[in-house]
């Protein structure tokens, strides 16, 4: 096999088969939900019939666990706003029903250079991506009534370094007191929320704890063809670790799962957010659409009882950040996969693993980059000696193959026969260039997937021109050194074969990549111009060594 040549023939079915699933999925009528959902008729809240700011939705789908009177209504206008900064985090409450209606990532700009701070929540007309929490059931105040409306300590609050809580009070006609307790820590992400309540009526109290993300359908980015991302819910449970669920299936498919772990979340390519239950009780995760365009999926806790005289605390988290491994792993199992690196999720996080710690000592991803296609390249190097020995041998072999051909003529299982003892008896393997193939490739859509998912390449500047790993050159110098490079290891190849259409394909093959590698991210173009250096260097090493030994490894 001319594996050199494969590789790249392969490379570029790969490719085409990329665009080919991106463009099935874009262009689908539409796709299945998770069968561990439940399916039925979406419920939907009134449309808005004027432009106004879209406020709180239901919070739970119709299930007799919750009864419909018990349901949290739409907020009809919004509340004192609190701001709460850290070194991390600019959040904004609203104190009525204490939802977090804005929270922009203080360490993340909007785009290249921009003094604009990334906005993961917002509450925009035709643009609301809310985290919502409440209290609902026979006593909770949240319920048909409509939503708590809290009082506040003061507008604006800045940790100084350790931990800072955020307290706003409801007191009911009965004298009881509920006490949503926000508590933030110095370079976290995860936001901890508490509910204290303290029965002071007559009676017992039945409460319980729900919440969710809310998001306007398609209002955000599905990436492109080359570069495709997620933009929707994902969630996680006892039996499934990780299982994405489109904003549009929502509008079949419920989901109503009861379980002890898991979380739910919305994702937005480097970012999410995500309520993180308690994972020692039966948590139900449900989802719903209200009014056609508003997605919501969230979690319900089981009903508590605060008995009179009683306090109860009920506890949660809510995690708003980018999609860092090492600080969603620490928080909650599973929440990690959040970074989804698709089927080759196995070699992407230990190449991940090594390009986090050779940028721990070079201090740039480029430079990471580079070291790790050079590890690569270096593992893989006996493979890739053995290939091209396994070539020139082949090759030495072709007038016995000729004359084989010559004597069995159309006889194919003679001919087959024969080869076989051919090369048994010259101790040569005719598969010994498909190996390092094999193991290239997966490398490299690991890769892939890998620059496409971290947030750390987010913005990362390598040198000179390149200012963010994570997007295409924006001068296109590196698709094209890295279509030069392909071209000229295309000149260092052994004779090519005699079919005139192979022979056309892979002289257009430099071609080709570069077109497409103009719009791949900058750090994979490196990758892949860096590994066509090495290997060109390889078979320089490896073509003079064999013609040392008096093998023609070029058939000229």
């Amino acid at each position: 096999m001319n594996s050199p040549r494969s590789i790249l023939f392969i490379a570029f079915l790969v490719v085409s088969f990329f665009l080919f699933q991106t463009w099935m999925v874009d262009t689908a009528p539409g796709t299945q939900a998770s069968s561990e959902t439940t399916s039925s008729n979406s419920a939907t809240a009134a449309d808005n019939s004027n432009n106004t700011v879209p406020e709180a939705q239901g919070a739970v789908s119709s299930d007799s666990s919750v009864p419909d009177g018990d349901r949290p209504v739409a907020n009809t206008n919004s509340g004192q706003l609190v701001e709460v900064k850290t070194d991390v985090l600019d959040v904004v409450i609203d104190a009525n029903g204490g939802d977090i209606v804005s929270a922009k990532l203080l360490k993340f700009a909007e785009s290249l250079d921009s003094e604009e701070r990334f906005q993961l929540l917002q509450r925009e007309p035709g643009n609301l991506y809310i985290a919502q929490s409440g209290l609902i059931g026979p006593n909770g105040i949240d319920s048909s009534g409509g939503r708590a409306n809290f009082s506040v300590q003061q507008n604006n609050y800045t940790l100084n370094g350790g931990t800072l809580e955020v307290p706003l009070t409801y007191t009911s006609e009965d004298g009881s007191q509920v006490t949503k307790i926000f508590s933030f820590e110095q370079g976290k992400y995860h936001v901890d929320v508490r509910y204290e309540i303290r029965n002071q009526g007559q009676q017992a109290k039945q409460m319980q704890f729900y919440g969710q993300l809310q998001q306007t359908m398609n209002a955000g980015e599905g990436g492109s063809m080359i570069m495709p991302t997620y933009f929707g819910a994902a969630y996680s449970h006892d039996n499934d670790k990780f299982e994405k669920y489109d904003l549009d299936d929502m509008q079949d498919q419920r989901l109503n799962i009861s379980t002890q772990t898991g979380w739910i979340s919305m994702l937005e390519h480097y970012f999410v957010s995500a309520w993180i239950p308690t994972q020692q009780q039966d948590n139900r995760l449900f989802s719903r659409v209200a009014g056609n365009s508003q997605a919501i999926i969230g979690v319900i806790y089981p009903m508590v009882q605060v008995d009179s005289g009683q306090t109860e605390t009920i506890e949660s988290t809510l995690y708003l950040g980018p999609k860092d491994q090492d600080s969603m792993a620490a928080l909650v199992e599973n929440l990690d996969l959040t970074v989804d690196y698709g089927f080759l999720w196995w070699l992407a996080q230990p190449i991940f693993k090594l390009l986090q710690f050779l940028q721990s000592i070079v201090l740039n991803w480029g430079l990471a980059i580079i070291l790790t296609t050079v590890v690569v390249k270096a593992v893989l190097f006996p493979l890739t000696k053995a290939q091209y020995v396994s070539m020139a041998k082949m090759r030495m072999l072709q007038p016995k193959m000729t004359a084989l051909r010559e004597r069995y003529g159309s006889d194919r299982q003679k001919m087959s026969q024969a080869m076989m003892k051919l090369y048994k008896e010259e101790k040569v393997n005719p598969l010994g260039g498909c190996l390092p193939m094999l193991l290239q490739l997966p490398i490299f859509l690991a890769l892939y997937w890998v620059l496409l998912e971290s947030v750390e390449l987010r913005h990362s500047q390598f040198v000179f021109w390149i200012q963010d790993l994570s997007t295409k050159d924006p001068y296109y110098i590196l698709p094209i050194l890295m279509g030069a490079s392909m071209f000229l290891m295309q000149r260092l190849q052994p004779t090519p074969t005699a079919d005139p259409m192979q022979q056309k394909l892979f002289q257009y093959m430099p071609v080709i990549f570069t077109v497409f590698f103009l719009w791949f991210p900058s750090g994979l173009v490196l990758y892949w111009l860096v590994s066509n250096l090495i290997t060109i260097a390889q078979m320089l090493i490896i073509y003079k060594g064999l013609e040392k030994k008096g093998i023609n490894v070029r058939g000229k």
